[in-house]
């Protein structure tokens, strides 16, 4: 299995700065999107402190262990990653106080071969889409999901609720911080969007699903979907990583084709 990738981040039409950041290492597959949340500048540096942090520390991590690497020691190498980084942040974030009470959301993504183990905090989400079916992988870390789960509110009243946007999980804001990871299957043809809630709040899923179903190199269906966030009003950043699962190419050597193997 080999995977193609792009990315793709925009202001939005209402914000006078990105705070969402996106770093991707496609050599050890390795996506991460965050969400930065804080007064002044404070979002942008945690979302480009996580970032930044996690890609350094989990890259060199995957590139040494390679495909080797076991569900479970991927699992807990994310954990450490995430830890160290929350640590980061919340060390800057008590440090100055420009930056006092600074976090971000997470989603992040490693490929590798036929599975991928996701692990995020906060409402930044991974969907993936198989066939024609999207699915949404992640479950928000929010007021609103939590008031879903208990039967407080309606899905039809969830969308225009005020409470949409305040989670309740986010990284740098607590000594301590908790990352929900999980660990998929993944079939050739498989498209997995990792995306902030600029793209979700703004975009219904089943318009999602037709971009995603749509003619078009991953690099058309990321300009569509943020155009289309931006139609509907761009109310906040907007970002989205787009993963396509492909069927990878075995080469063979001069010895095997001799002997027509």
């Amino acid at each position: 299995m080999i995977y193609e990738i792009c990315t793709l981040t925009d202001p939005g039409l209402t914000r006078d700065n990105n705070e969402d950041a996106i770093a991707v290492d496609t050599l050890t597959g390795l996506c991460i999107l965050a969400d930065g949340m804080g007064g002044y500048n404070a979002g942008e540096v945690a979302s480009g402190m996580a970032a930044a942090f996690i890609k350094s520390e989990m890259a060199c991590w995957l590139a040494q262990t390679g495909v080797n690497s076991s569900a479970k020691e991927v699992r807990r190498a994310l954990e450490i990653c995430v830890e160290n980084a929350n640590h980061s942040i919340f060390t800057a974030a008590n440090s100055n106080p420009q930056y006092r009470g600074m976090g971000t959301t997470l989603v992040m993504g490693v490929f590798q071969g036929n599975r991928v183990t996701l692990g995020h905090i906060g409402d930044s989400r991974c969907y993936r889409m198989r066939g024609d079916t999207l699915v949404q992988l992640t479950k928000d870390h929010s007021l609103l999901q939590e008031q879903l789960d208990a039967g407080l509110i309606s899905v039809e009243d969830a969308k225009t609720s005020l409470n949409r946007n305040l989670v309740t999980r986010a990284l740098g804001v607590e000594e301590i911080v908790m990352v929900e990871v999980n660990e998929y299957r993944v079939e050739v043809g498989d498209r997995y969007l990792l995306c902030s809630d600029g793209l979700t709040d703004m975009v219904a899923d089943e318009d999602i699903t037709a971009t995603m179903l749509g003619a078009g190199l991953l690099e058309d269906k990321a300009a569509r979907l943020v155009q289309q966030a931006n139609d509907h009003g761009g109310r906040d950043n907007i970002s989205v990583v787009l993963a396509l699962a492909k069927e990878g190419v075995v080469k063979r050597g001069v010895l095997s084709r001799m002997l027509g193997k």
